[in-house]
């Protein structure tokens, strides 16, 4: 897969570091000034998620890293860090989130429910709308979308639809990516998912 340089989203060097983001150092201020500029919005995420040390960082393979750029863990909290400090991390090109048995956070996570005209699929726009007062954001794919809130899910579950798109649903042991690309005008706060949840999965 060919890498692509964060900022600007030409294809890196084929001799790039493993590590590198960008394609120059102009790319690299850039994306430093994006990055800083970004920890600065934390409140436009909701306030369970970023004042939560469970945060990572991951590679473009989606593997999780630490702040450091080593191998972590959705299930080893050593390798989780602050919100601030996960997006002023170099390792990686992004941030997630782990979720936990520690609190009732979940996320529904709708694979390609975005049309390229920006609407959503038919399928996908009652579950946004029976969601309604809770934070919805789109995934790194551009074409996805994330639907964060409260509920109690201890086993995960994906449920393949005929068109083969999928709805997952997740609430531990499992990072969940986070773009900060809210969707429409999702409020900054989590919702309880529970219903819709239960009609999901029935």
């Amino acid at each position: 897969m060919t890498r692509t340089c964060e900022h600007c989203r030409e294809p890196l060097a084929i001799m790039a570091r493993s590590h590198a983001r960008t394609c120059s150092p102009r790319c690299r201020k850039a994306l430093s000034r994006a990055t800083k500029r970004a920890a600065g919005t934390a409140p436009e995420l909701p306030a369970e998620l970023t004042t939560t040390a469970r945060w990572i960082r991951y590679d473009s393979t989606k593997r999780p890293l630490t702040t450091a750029g080593m191998a972590a863990s959705s299930t080893d909290a050593s390798t989780w860090s602050t919100y601030a400090d996960a997006v002023n991390s170099p390792a990686g090109v992004g941030v997630g989130f782990v979720l936990s048995e520690a609190d009732d956070v979940v996320c529904i996570d709708l694979d390609h429910c975005i049309r390229p005209d920006g609407s959503l699929e038919s399928w996908a726009a009652p579950i946004v709308r029976a969601a309604d007062t809770t934070y919805v954001e789109v995934s790194p794919s551009g074409d996805g979308l994330h639907i964060w809130g409260r509920a109690d899910v201890r086993q995960g579950r994906r449920i393949r639809r005929q068109d083969g798109t999928a709805v997952e649903v997740y609430g531990t042991g499992r990072y969940i990516t986070v773009t900060g690309r809210r969707h429409g005008s999702c409020p900054s706060t989590l919702a309880d998912l529970s219903a819709l949840i239960s009609k999901l999965t029935a």
